[in-house]
């Protein structure tokens, strides 16, 4: 499979994660939970308690060009 980035590293956040929250509660939880700099070329994925959806964050050098999918 072909990726459209290629991450430094991929992180899967294990527990469920409210999907209500936005890439500030998403990069939150990396910065606090995973103690991981958000900010390195990473990417960081939540599933949703049922674990049927995922939403991935890939942050690159600055706070201005956080992407969100889901």
């Amino acid at each position: 499979m072909k990726m459209f980035v290629e991450p430094a590293h991929i992180y899967l956040y294990r527990d469920a994660v409210d999907f209500r929250k936005s890439i500030d509660g998403l990069v939150a939880l990396v910065e606090g939970e995973l103690e991981r700099d958000a900010y390195t070329g990473a990417l960081f994925l939540f599933c949703n308690k049922a674990k049927d959806k995922l939403k991935l964050v890939y942050c690159i050098f600055s706070p201005a060009l956080i992407t969100q999918w889901h």
